[in-house]
Formats: structure tokens, sequence, C-alpha cells
């Protein structure tokens, strides 16, 4: 790989996020953190002198096209640096094609913990950093009877294998558990919410994805659900999930998350205001473009100190650096690859954004093993 400071051109970088298909009402916002990331560091010079030039695929919500186009990135175009993934389905395409041609995935989506890959940084959320709280806080203010409902896939069964361990090990119980397809319609909804008001639990827990998660929701409030007495609780959810859906629908609910709009801050301020410049005002940021958008600028930091996209040379240098994201200062963790984040749990209002309701007093450790925790949650 040409690292000489001599040369003017390009880094290329591969891109991979849907455009289409059931999965782009959150990929979209993720292609477009990445992209106003990489102007942002072309505005201001690129990186020692060299812009960034991203490669965009669009995989239209295919696992199997991730793998193919991740492949045909690194052989056809010569690319060894990925931004991209949303779904566990699809990070799993891409995983053996970047281990076996020695590349490196940036993948900036939470996810279900429990893997470690010397050729990803893993920039979303471990289950330590979102689901013990999440279970912590809905059993004190709401009851300790969960209902899951998730789309049939590897990241919502281990989500809810790892939820279901922390509220049964906690004094709670799962009245029921239950999977539709990835691109379930509306109309597969009705008997599954009618199973739910007959089991009457405290909290459902989605672990639905994509255009799905729409269409969960409005069933829940065609059938006269109360979110203050039994909120549909995720990990998922975000502003864009509130905004397709219907703020009326969305408002009540709860997500965990890294990072949200409406968190404070001159750094989330300055980050709001680029982006609603160039998408739009009734636009909002999340957590899943946060991360997109912060990756590209760890990435930068990273190769102005390596000059070289040597994948292992890359990853070497990119573990322990520390950025100022728009949700706090993060790091990736040098021990497994992961990023330490903030652990917030969020109840979306009525204006499409969500209401902190907790906030971990400094950012959160990655832990994807959950080898420091015990199951049994401790309460207030």
């Amino acid at each position: 790989m040409r690292s000489s400071s001599q040369t003017t051109e390009p880094w290329r970088v591969g891109v991979l996020f849907s455009q289409s298909g059931f999965m782009a009402v959150i990929e979209e916002t993720q292609l477009r953190g990445t992209l106003t990331a990489i102007d942002e560091v072309n505005a201001a010079g690129g990186i020692n002198g060299r812009p960034i030039e991203p490669v965009i695929y669009d995989p239209g919500s295919e696992s199997r096209a991730f793998g193919r186009l991740a492949k045909k990135l690194m052989v056809d175009d010569g690319v060894s640096t990925i931004f991209g993934c949303y779904t566990s389905s699809s990070r799993r395409a891409v995983l053996p094609v970047v281990e076996r041609l020695n590349g490196l995935l940036w993948y900036p989506t939470l996810y279900e913990g429990f893997e470690f890959s010397p050729n990803v940084i893993y920039t979303g959320a471990a289950p330590n950093q979102n689901s013990v709280e999440l279970c912590r806080l809905l059993m004190e203010m709401y009851g300790r009877r969960f209902f899951f409902i998730g789309s049939d896939y590897v990241y919502p069964r281990e989500s809810n294998r790892i939820m279901g361990e922390l509220v049964r090990a906690s004094g709670g119980e799962v009245v029921g558990e239950r999977y539709l397809r990835l691109n379930a319609e509306r109309s597969e909804f009705s008997p599954l919410l009618r199973e739910v008001k007959d089991a009457q639990p405290d909290v459902i827990f989605s672990t639905v994805v994509g255009q799905s998660t729409v269409f969960l929701y409005q069933t829940y409030h065609d059938f006269g659900f109360d979110p203050k007495v039994t909120p549909i609780a995720s990990l998922t959810t975000t502003e864009a999930e509130i905004q397709a859906m219907g703020h009326d629908v969305g408002e009540g609910h709860v997500t965990a998350a890294p990072y949200f709009q409406g968190l404070g801050g001159t750094r989330n301020s300055s980050f709001v205001q680029l982006y609603k410049k160039r998408y739009g005002e009734d636009q909002s940021t999340n957590m899943c473009l946060e991360a997109a958008y912060f990756q590209v600028h760890l990435f930068a930091k990273t190769l102005e100190q390596t000059n070289s996209l040597d994948t292992e040379v890359l990853r070497t240098s990119a573990l322990g650096v520390e950025l100022d994201a728009p949700q706090g200062k993060v790091a990736v963790n040098p021990v497994c690859g992961h990023t330490d984040l903030w652990t917030r749990i969020g109840r979306a209002n009525r204006q499409g954004q969500f209401d902190i309701v907790y906030e971990s007093p400094s950012r959160v450790r990655a832990d994807p093993y959950l080898i420091g925790y015990a199951r049994s949650l401790a309460f207030a």
C-alpha cells in the first residue's frame, strides 16, 4: 500500500450501507453520517494533503450482497478499509471476506457482543453499554414481566438471550418470546399484539429492526396500549424510526443508546447543525448515524499518524485512540477493539426526540463478553 507523503492520490475507502430495501430507513442515515464526516475531513485539507475518496455500493438490505460487495471492493477496487453494515447478518457476511483478504471493517452499529476479530473496529454499543442498565431501569420503573419481540435473525435472538438472563437472574420473568421475518408487513403484527395483550407484560422488549420497527409501534398504538404502563423498550429504535412511525406513535417509548440528538454540549450542537444544514431542518441525527460519523474521524486521526492504509499498521495504531465525539469523549479499547462509549436511556417525546432519563457518569469500558458483569442486577 502506497504511504508516501509525496503523492496527492486520494485515500480510497469502501462504504457499504443499504440505500434501498427494508433496512434503508436506518442505513441511509449511516451513509449520510459517513459522507458528512468524509466531506468535513476533505474540506479541512484531507489527511496529509490527500482527500478521502469513498467507493460506495448499495447492498439493498441483502446480507449476502454485503459479502459479495465487500469482496468486490477489496479485489476489484483495491480497497482495504470499509465503513459499513447495520445488521449482524451483514457484518457476519463481510467478516470472512475482510479476514481472508486482510481488510479492516469499521462497524458503527450496536450488536449482540460475544465477538472479536482482528479485522474489525467496533464503534457501536456492546451489551454492557446498553442492555444492563436498560434492564435495571425497566424493572425498577415498570415491573418484572417482559415480553420479547424480535426480527428473526442472529442479533435479536442473541440480544434476547442476554436480556433474558438478566431478567430471570434478577427476579423477573419472560412471559413470551416471538420472532417475525426481517421484512415483516404491518398485518403480521396484529396477531402478535393480541398475544401480548393476553400475556399482560409490564414491558415489551423489542429487537425488531428496519421498516418493521415502524409497523410494530404503529400496531401497538392501534391496539390502545399505554406506554406509561407497558412501554416498548429497545436498543435499536432511534430518532429515524420515530420520525417514520409518527411522533405521536413513538411518544413514551424507551431506548438505550450512547447518543441522542437532544444531548447538550457544543460538540453535539455543531454536529447537529452541520447535519441539518446538509440534509434539512426536519432531519434528525441518531446513534447509528453518530457512530458512522465519528468512526470516520477516528480513522482520519489514525491515518494522519500512520500515513498508511496497511490494515495491520492502521488497526494497531487505532487501538487506544481517543476522540471528542458528539456523544462525548470516546476511545477504541485496546484490549478488544471495541469502543468505550456512553450509556444513556431516553424516553421519546412528542417532538420525536428523546428525553434523557439515565446517563452514565463517564464513558463505559467495552466488555463485549460481559466478563465483568454478574447476571443478577442490584437495585436501588
